[in-house]
């Protein structure tokens, strides 16, 4: 073998060397690339599990809060219909009191020609009856001889007098009242007004 063949032999072998290493190092390329992905894939699948571990907590957190509101609305509305029902309870208690006199003064009335007497205990009854009401924030609307307040008073009648001033409540028809400081009913009221000069003058 000549000199030739032993260095194109040598080249030869230096290529399939070089081959093989490009080969093996591809595959080995290849190999990190595929244990990469599959890390990767691993640990998306690991994330998705607990996204949907997440999920189910949440959702049956979800469905607890749901129960629990539900639960909640229902006493409230327990608590809401109590009020109404029994809410005035209290003031009504108090008044029994007030019923029971009344029925005894009737029955008093029935069995008696004391006329004062029965007012007398009427007028007790009254402000009995207007003693408790006070406990629950009622209270009378001042009228007669306050100046005419539109906020307060509803003029029913005028009357022209020329020995008072001009809008001041002379009298009340129907009393009015106030309940915690809130309007409730206005005292329906005669107001005092000038005397027209042209009806003196003509009665002159």
């Amino acid at each position: 073998m000549d000199i030739k063949d032993e260095k194109e032999k040598e080249q030869r072998f230096t290529k399939e060397n070089e081959d093989t290493e490009i080969k093996t190092e591809q595959k080995h390329e290849e190999h990190k690339k595929k244990k990469k992905k599959d890390e990767q894939l691993e640990e998306l699948t690991r994330q998705l599990q607990e996204k949907e571990e997440t999920i189910k907590s949440l959702q049956e957190r979800l469905l607890y809060l749901q129960a629990d509101f539900e639960n909640f609305k229902k006493l409230k509305n327990k608590e809401k219909q109590d009020l109404l029902k029994f809410g005035n309870e209290v003031l009504i208690k108090e008044l029994l009191p007030v019923i029971d006199n009344l029925e005894r003064a009737l029955d008093h009335s029935s069995k008696t020609d004391d006329y004062k007497g029965i007012h007398e205990g009427v007028n007790l009854v009254l402000n009995e009856f207007l003693r408790v009401l006070e406990r629950a924030g009622l209270s009378r609307v001042e009228a007669v001889g306050k100046k005419f307040d539109p906020n307060l008073h509803e003029a029913f009648y005028q009357e022209e007098r020329d020995d008072v001033e001009p809008d001041i409540v002379l009298s009340e028809l129907q009393k009015g009242y106030m309940l915690n400081g809130r309007l409730i009913r206005p005292a329906m009221v005669t107001v005092s007004k000038k005397p027209d000069i042209n009806v003196q003058k003509e009665k002159e």
